[in-house]
């Protein structure tokens, strides 16, 4: 025993060397993750080994479908809350063979984790002692490559907020400077802005390390500003990139939910797609313009996620500004409204309503909950108290419009 501890108090070279080293002692296959669930190092083995473990070696991480299955089977709330090694029975729907494993923590904070192959040999309660000794070794090297990992990163958010603020704008500049970082830009790109209802700096790195499984997101740069996670998303060759970045963000928004206490409230929105990264900042604004917008037309905008998806929507914020400066309003709307002050009607409600279902009578009155024919009756009084001719397009428009903004106006002032 003492020659085992010894063992594991030793200088070794690279994970690599612990890995073998803690495999030896314990006879079993064994890899060693970060926190994310990527693979940092894992053991030679000999014996037979389960699809999970072969796919994680190839994929050079723990495919997103086991690591879904942890968590929905609650091993993964287990694993974080022990100080203990824990046992895990085995799950055949995702090749995932029986294992012991430990989270290897720095105080409360986990800095990855090591998983243990129980195919041939069960470990007895000395071999559990022996890897929770192995944990206190491994966290030397986890502390040591998450510094290393910090640097990185510190560099790389610098960069990015030099584009989301307009202070690069230059696309040869950008890319130059992406070379020098190590960062290859993909041809095309967006920026996913995704706001929780409180605060996230404090779990800044949990967050990116839940971001870790999405196969048909490249997440290019990223950063944390209080209460939003700021991506730049990247795709290539990819059909339909807006659908991709709508999945993303669903998916993401769920995610984030399930797994972080207290689950904060989140929502997400996203720039549109360009190939020039002078328009980084561009592409930035308007993702936080889709989250200015959506929650006053939640109905409506619940799945949008894209800037150009806003359609008319996008326009309400400047019209709102110009009202503002030039106080005039619609006459006819005027005069609406205060015929339904005075007689206690609803003719103002009935014309929104009925704009909205695309002037479809059969629909807007199941909407307003009344028969086509009282429907038609408060069309008739709209056309004759108002002066709006509902068969012109362009009075149309032009009150819908009104009546959006002014929307948009009274719910964020």
């Amino acid at each position: 025993m003492n020659r085992k501890k010894e063992l594991f108090d030793g200088h070794y070279d690279s994970l690599e060397t612990l890995a073998d080293a803690i495999s030896e002692v314990l006879q079993c296959p064994i890899t060693i993750e970060d926190a994310g669930h990527r693979l940092l190092a894992y053991s030679s083995h000999e014996r037979q080994i389960d699809p999970a473990r072969t796919a994680t070696i190839v994929g050079r991480r723990v495919p997103e479908h086991v690591v879904q299955s942890l968590w929905q089977g609650g091993i993964m709330h287990r694993l974080l809350q022990s100080p203990e090694p824990v046992k895990i029975e085995a799950i055949a729907d995702v090749g995932l063979g029986r294992r012991v494993a430990v989270a290897v923590r720095k105080n409360d904070d986990v800095l990855g984790y090591i998983w243990v192959m129980e195919n041939e040999r069960e470990l007895d309660a000395e071999a559990i002692g022996h890897l929770a000794k192995a944990a206190l070794a491994v966290r030397t090297k986890l502390l040591h490559h998450r510094m290393l990992a910090r640097q990185e990163e510190e560099g790389r958010q610098d960069f990015f907020w030099q584009m989301l603020t307009g202070h690069l704008s230059s696309h040869e500049t950008i890319r130059d400077k992406a070379k020098k970082l190590g960062l290859t830009l993909p041809d095309s790109y967006n920026v996913i802005v995704m706001q929780f209802s409180k605060d996230v700096g404090d779990i800044q790195q949990q967050l990116y390390d839940m971001m870790a499984f999405r196969p048909s997101a490249r997440i290019v740069l990223r950063a944390v500003d209080r209460n939003r996670l700021i991506l730049l998303f990247g795709t290539e060759r990819e059909q339909s990139p807006e659908k991709a970045v709508g999945q993303f963000i669903e998916a993401m928004a769920a995610q984030f939910g399930e797994r972080l206490a207290g689950r904060p409230a989140v929502t997400g929105g996203a720039g549109s797609f360009y190939s020039s990264y002078a328009l980084v900042e561009t592409s930035y604004r308007e993702a936080l313009e889709v989250l200015d917008i959506k929650p006053v037309f939640a109905e409506r905008l619940e799945n949008v996620h894209v800037y150009h998806e806003l359609g008319l929507y996008r326009h309400l914020p400047a019209i709102w500004q110009s009202k503002e400066k030039h106080p005039y309003g619609h006459r006819g709307l005027m005069k609406l409204r205060e015929y339904d002050r005075y007689n206690n009607s609803c003719l103002t409600e009935t014309l929104e309503r009925f704009l909205a279902c695309d002037c479809n009578a059969k629909d807007a009155a199941v909407a307003l909950h009344v028969h086509t024919n009282t429907l038609t009756y408060r069309l008739k009084r709209i056309t004759e108290i108002g002066g709006i001719d509902l068969n012109d397009a362009d009075q149309k428009i032009s009150v819908y419009l009104e009546l959006q903004a002014e929307k948009y106006g009274k719910l964020k002032s």
